[in-house]
């Protein structure tokens, strides 16, 4: 058997390495490759001197299986269903004509089979897959699909190709998207090519840029996590001819910047940075504001600006590449515009501690937050992303109609998370977006949470990726799905129970919402006693509502404005009249009560009730309301 690549071992890719070691030990001859297929892949990631430019050293993914991986075997052969196939190392032998004139897979995959098993060290690498042998019911499928699926599972136990030294590989991006018949196959190995780690990210910024300097250079790798080696070097390669467009960009650049020698010089370095951004959004990110920083302060201003637009550019790039499925987040408030709530904060305030502070064995996997509609568990959540310093996602809805989209979706997603690292992914409504969505979804439910609970409980991700998700009914989330160890610690969230836990939340919208007032706290007696109970996005519209009201009384008086008053926020207390269910609102609490982690953090009035006095309560509930969104 001819050891793959046995000249270059010392610097594949741990994939590529696991590949060799696979083949080695005769556990398989068909691979599977899925995830980072369509990147580029440095073929020197120890900065070794070679007479290649520096972009023949960057590799598609085919490339890299022929130069490298491949490159004793005496014939590879690629194939797809749009340009059919091509031999890029080796002859088309005789008898094989046909070969080079058909590319419909019934027609390609027996000639290409009779090929293996007649020719020595061949290699045939079959480009997206999925198109090829295709996920789906096999009721459902055309006889041609059949025939694709049976012809792939004969080739992984096929006693020629071991014979013969032969190899067959099969890229696709989406294991999902494949016929799970190959999956499954114990014969056929299933490979994953990650998103590049900061080893190869680091490689790879050395390679661009040889000039960096080291603080630089680690500071771009932290960055440019999440990227692929391809979105990169778009970004910061240089390009050798400048068209008009960066002429121009280059020269509005310099003029945001300020002008002169030092800001020319930046603009420069920007140009390629900001290719294909609106000037709206290259003014935003670069506009200097206040006076004209001097020479000595240009190169750290440069610094400071590439990273700051490169994480921009990140962003928008990983939200592409995910279709839209997730969603940056840019907290503006921390825990200082959170009123009341003291418990909570206070728990997640240590929670931030140790994030900052590397200690992650003591961060938990992921937090539940359950309570009614409108106690401020989404703000909360904002809050607490900015206090942590964790980049804040959120997930939109993955599901789709299609068959194997929503796993596709999904794994897309965790791949992406999983890249990106000191990460916060927030989901809301998590009752909709994990729950059984119904008997006849065919089981997707039920993979995804499948999905969902085994990267969860990845403990390398344990201080890494922290899971929130946020539900006011946590009785239609999966139970095996709460459970310690991924979500670690419940956190319950009531509306006011008394007028001194109203006043923080008041003034802290009064805060958020600039709104100014006369009043003046503590407020004495039972003033706030018609907003006691309110959700606190039911006191943010009396706020709001109030404030519409002074500015009414102002313009009867003639005056430009004028403070909110006590008797305003009365006024619009009284005439506010909040969307209730308040048996649907009371077994929601209840059910917060029973999720919470501790008895501490409930209000009193559950907190001194007998533990069966709570079931009781929420079983009749249960009846009456359980059935309801």
């Amino acid at each position: 058997m001819t050891t793959l690549s046995t000249s270059k071992t010392t610097r594949l890719p741990v994939w590529a390495d696991e590949i060799r070691r696979r083949y080695l030990r005769g556990e398989s001859t068909q691979f599977v490759l899925f995830g980072n297929v369509h990147d580029l892949i440095l073929d020197d990631p120890d900065g070794q001197i070679d007479k290649r430019s520096p972009d023949e050293k960057l590799l598609t993914l085919p490339e890299f299986l022929t130069k490298v991986l491949l490159e004793k075997k005496s014939m590879v052969v690629l194939y797809n269903v749009s340009t059919g196939v091509r031999f890029v190392r080796g002859k088309l032998p005789p008898g094989f004509e046909d070969l080079a004139l058909q590319k419909e897979p019934s027609k390609v995959l027996p000639l290409l089979e009779r090929l293996l098993v007649t020719q020595n060290g061949v290699a045939v690498v079959v480009e997206y897959a999925e198109t090829v042998s295709p996920a789906g019911e096999t009721s459902f499928s055309t006889i041609e699909d059949r025939s694709s699926v049976v012809t792939l599972q004969r080739w992984s136990m096929l006693p020629a190709l071991d014979k013969n030294d032969s190899l067959v590989f099969l890229l696709v991006e989406n294991l999902s998207e494949l016929h799970p018949k190959l999956v499954a196959n114990p014969r056929v190995a299933t490979v994953q090519i990650p998103i590049p780690d900061a080893d190869s990210r680091r490689a790879l910024l050395r390679h661009i840029r040889a000039d960096m300097g080291l603080s630089e250079l680690e500071m771009m790798t932290e960055v440019t996590a999440g990227l692929k080696n391809i979105q990169i070097q778009g970004i910061l390669a240089p390009h050798d001819v400048p068209s008009d467009d960066d002429i121009e960009r280059t020269k509005y650049i310099a003029e945001l910047l300020g002008g002169g020698p030092a800001a020319v010089e930046r603009a420069q370095k920007l140009a390629q940075i900001t290719k294909g951004m609106p000037r709206t959004e290259i003014r935003r990110l670069l506009a200097p504001e206040g006076p004209v920083p001097t020479a000595s302060q240009a190169d750290s201003d440069a610094k400071n600006e590439v990273l700051r637009l490169i994480a921009a550019r990140k962003r928008e790039i990983i939200e592409r590449e995910c279709y839209s499925l997730i969603e940056f987040l840019d907290p503006k408030h921390g825990f200082e515009v959170v009123g009341g709530m003291d418990e909570v904060k206070r728990d997640l305030s240590l929670i931030a501690r140790n994030i900052r502070e590397g200690r992650r064995s003591r961060v938990p996997m992921g937090l539940l937050f359950v309570g009614p509609m409108g106690t401020g568990k989404t703000f909360v959540a904002e809050a607490f992303a900015k206090e942590s310093g964790l980049t804040a996602i959120k997930f939109k809805n993955f599901r789709s109609k299609w068959v194997g989209a929503t796993e596709g979706n999904l794994e897309r997603i965790l791949q992406v998370v999983q890249a990106i690292g000191q990460v916060m992914v927030i989901i809301d409504e998590a009752d909709r977006a994990f729950g059984n969505q119904g008997e006849d979804d065919g089981g997707t439910s039920s993979r995804v949470i499948a999905r969902i609970k085994e990267f969860m409980s990845d403990t390398s991700n344990r201080g890494r990726v922290l899971f929130v998700l946020m539900t006011n009914r946590p009785d239609k989330i999966d139970i095996d799905l709460k459970r310690a160890g991924r979500l670690d610690r419940k956190i319950p969230f009531f509306y006011a129970q008394t007028t001194g836990e109203v006043e923080p939340i008041l003034k802290a919208q009064l805060r958020k919402n600039k709104v100014s007032s006369e009043l003046s706290f503590p407020i004495e007696g039972d003033g706030l006693a018609p907003i006691v109970g309110m959700s606190n996005a039911d006191i943010e519209a009396v706020v709001l509502l109030a404030s519409d009201y002074a500015s009414q009384r102002a313009e009867s008086l003639g005056l430009k404005e004028t403070p909110v008053s006590l008797d305003d926020l009365l006024r619009a207390a009284r005439d506010y009249l909040p969307p209730r269910d308040m048996e649907m609102l009371e077994f929601m609490e209840l059910l917060a009560v029973f999720e919470a982690s501790n008895r501490r953090m409930l209000p009193p009035k559950y907190a001194d009730l007998p533990i069966e006095a709570l079931q009781e309560r929420l079983h009749r509930l249960k009846l009456v309301a359980g059935h309801r969104r």
